[in-house]
């Protein structure tokens, strides 16, 4: 599973362009396609994009071209549209002599339908990315409206998740949509304003974390200082309960909790729902320790490193050959023979999507010499797509949709299999009302058109 994007904006700052660099560093785990920063001097506008990582697409020379105290940077793993340059953001615009850039982490339902729509109006699109559809709509009605009041029709007319960062010559927007699927938190350094994805990304510029920006909410930093205002607001809340999984990093605060303690507290109880007599406790890295670390002290069966990881694999070296993808789990991980030798193995992992990574993983530990691998997922069995920002295979690639639990234990060869039920998940959590569970449960918080649904299918079979 890949989340979609993660966004970094800056304001009021002169090296706005080196902080947006760092931000994305950051969050290079919430997307490795591309990446891109549009920076801006109040009246000029700057911008390089590019595929690859973050450390890639951009130098010191690069970064120097891009001078100006306003910036807004992507990362981006697409969930709609093809990875190529055209696709990459921010999105830049020329709009009447004034550059308008777009970073969008989310996902449009109704992107198609508008599409449609404004393509018989006319509107000529340069991507294929759902995110060129706000630009279009902020066009036409800011003929009448003016920016702000045009912005808020324009987001008005979308439907789905976007967490959204949008720069003009010298004013830097942030907007939520009204559920708050995905996360957007705002901080300051000084007298500038930031805007991420997470917190972690303030944490490495220095920066002071202020507060979520609320679901619905848009809010407009220029020279006048912070100005918010509700877009339009919803009775509930749909925060993807996957942030606190997987996707986020342990170290950041979303949705007003410590990622890493709801993991840590998903691990305990997982340990309650399902114990086990074993002998150590290990995580699959990265994603697993915190719950691992959980289960262990739940349990009280020591904690140990029984698999290390290589963190200098990039994706594109996984792809190319069908022998090397065969590789692709002994590319990553491998086992510590002295840890796992003998051993009864509590093997703990954020979450089973196809199996086939699981059952390597498991055939990496038996081959290591563990002696009996007891597999504990810290979420429970995903069955259903999500639409709504992350990249999941389609329902029938899902192994939980057609595998009851003893089914996936078999497939996976673990010797048992136990899943965190969706009640105690959510007991992890403050408000366990305002998540989505949709890739659990089947229930959308939004509906989702018929033919969304089969554009989804259809791309990712053809991928």
């Amino acid at each position: 599973m890949h989340e979609k994007c993660g966004i970094f904006g800056i304001y009021n700052h002169p090296q706005a362009a080196r902080l947006t660099y760092l931000g994305l560093y950051a969050l290079q785990h919430r997307g490795q396609e591309s990446a891109g920063i549009v920076a801006s001097d109040g009246f000029n506008v700057f911008t390089h994009r590019g595929i690859g990582l973050v450390d890639t697409v951009f130098n010191e020379e690069i970064l120097k071209s891009l001078p100006g105290h306003l910036a807004i940077g992507h990362n981006r793993y697409s969930t709609m549209g093809s990875t190529s340059l055209a696709n990459t953001q921010p999105l830049l615009v020329s709009f009447f002599g004034e550059g308008i850039a777009i970073s969008h982490n989310g996902n449009l339902i109704n992107a198609q339908q508008l599409r449609e729509k404004l393509e018989l109006g006319g509107s000529i699109f340069q991507s294929t990315m759902d995110t060129e559809i706000i630009v279009h709509l902020f066009t036409k009605f800011n003929k009448s409206l003016g920016k702000r009041k045009a912005l808020v029709e324009a987001l008005k007319k979308v439907r789905g998740a976007y967490s959204l960062l949008i720069s003009f010559n010298d004013q830097l927007i942030g907007a939520r949509d009204p559920l708050g699927f995905r996360p957007l938190v705002l901080g300051s350094l000084g007298s500038s304003f930031l805007l991420a994805s997470e917190t972690c990304a303030f944490d490495l510029v220095g920066a002071k974390y202020l507060r979520e920006i609320k679901p619905g909410e848009m809010i407009v930093i220029n020279k006048k200082g912070i100005n918010s205002n509700i877009i339009t607001s919803s009775p509930r809340t749909a925060q993807c309960i996957f942030e606190h999984i997987y996707f986020a990093r342990p170290d950041s605060v979303v949705f007003g909790e410590s990622v890493h303690q709801v993991r840590e507290k998903m691990g305990r109880c997982l340990a309650r729902e399902h114990p086990v007599k074993a002998d150590l406790v290990i995580p699959v890295p990265d994603s697993g320790v915190s719950a691992a670390l959980g289960y262990a002290h739940q349990s009280g069966i020591p904690y140990a490193m029984g698999l290390t990881r290589n963190h200098y694999v990039g994706r594109t070296f996984i792809e190319p050959l069908q022998f090397v993808r065969d590789m692709e789990v002994r590319i990553k991980l491998n086992p510590i023979r002295e840890v796992l030798k003998g051993k009864r193995v509590v093997l703990v992992d954020d979450s089973i999507v196809r199996g086939t990574t699981s059952r390597k993983i498991i055939g990496l530990l038996r081959e290591g010499g563990a002696k009996e691998i007891h597999f504990r997922i810290s979420s429970p069995p995903i069955k259903f797509p999500c639409f709504f920002g992350i990249d999941t295979p389609v329902q029938r690639e899902l192994i939980a949709s057609t595998c009851d639990v003893e089914e996936i234990r078999q497939r996976i060869g673990a010797d048992s299999l136990g899943y965190l039920s969706i009640k105690g998940m959510l007991s992890c959590v403050k408000n366990p009302k305002n998540y989505c569970t949709a890739c659990f449960t089947g229930k959308y918080p939004l509906r989702v058109h018929p033919q969304t649904k089969y554009i989804f299918e259809t791309r990712k079979i053809n991928r």
